[in-house]
């Protein structure tokens, strides 16, 4: 279940907590049309490559991560950001622990 975060402000690095060895995700938004998720991933952990029907944007809320797509490493710092389009294989590892806020658009 989505918790409701509606009509307040957030500070979202403080939505999701490291866990060391680990890749933590808490759902913020949950549509037909699509979701906003939250992660935080321990240093040197990641997702694994793989492709999506929907058009995603990964901003880079702290640290710094690699994300591949289509085979193009991308190094990303705090403030930046990438979209992953849809069916182009792609592949996330935290260099460094980092927390990212990945928006994915369904239709």
């Amino acid at each position: 279940m989505v918790e409701k975060f509606e009509a307040q402000v957030l500070k979202l690095t403080d939505l999701v907590e490291y866990q060391d060895g680990s890749v933590v995700s808490r759902t913020l938004i949950d549509k037909k049309t699509g979701t906003v998720t939250l992660f935080a991933f321990d240093e040197g952990q990641g997702l694994s490559e793989h492709t999506s029907p929907f058009d995603a944007m990964a901003c880079v809320l702290d640290g710094e991560a690699e994300i591949s797509i289509a085979g193009k490493a991308l190094k990303l710092e705090r403030g930046e950001a990438v979209i992953m389009p849809a069916n182009k294989p792609h592949a996330v590892k935290a260099s460094k622990r980092f927390k990212m806020l990945l928006i994915m658009v369904r239709s």
